[in-house]
């Protein structure tokens, strides 16, 4: 894990210093479920993020190890952005905040894990 300094000991402050701010989860989202991977298809989500966030918001999960980059062309350069297993491992996570927000914002098409129809 890449040096930090947190602003505290708690161990929900510190994920929220890396996960909690308006675009991040939306990322790894769109990697994760939506099946974006490069930078043009993250761009293009339902909610436009500016692309200057976009690029920060990948270089910092790329530097905190939960996105991995790789080339697929060279002249200009482009990358395909891919979730990592500690990336991954997000994804019960996004499902508890999905149910809640169902639950309580309405709205969306959470279907919990295992149930079918």
């Amino acid at each position: 894990m890449p040096s930090h300094d947190f602003r505290s000991r708690c161990s929900i402050a510190r994920t929220l210093d890396l996960l909690g701010d308006k675009w991040t989860l939306l990322v790894v989202r769109d990697l994760l479920w939506h099946g974006k991977h490069t930078f043009g298809e993250l761009q293009g989500s339902a909610e436009r993020m500016p692309t200057n966030l976009l690029s920060d918001r990948l270089k910092r999960l790329i530097d905190w190890g939960l996105v991995e980059r790789s080339a697929y062309q060279d002249n200009p350069p482009r990358y395909r952005y891919a979730l990592t297993e500690q990336g991954r491992a997000l994804e019960p996570v996004l499902q508890q905040i999905m149910a809640w927000g169902h639950a309580h914002l309405g709205g969306g098409f959470y279907r919990p894990p295992g149930k079918s129809g």
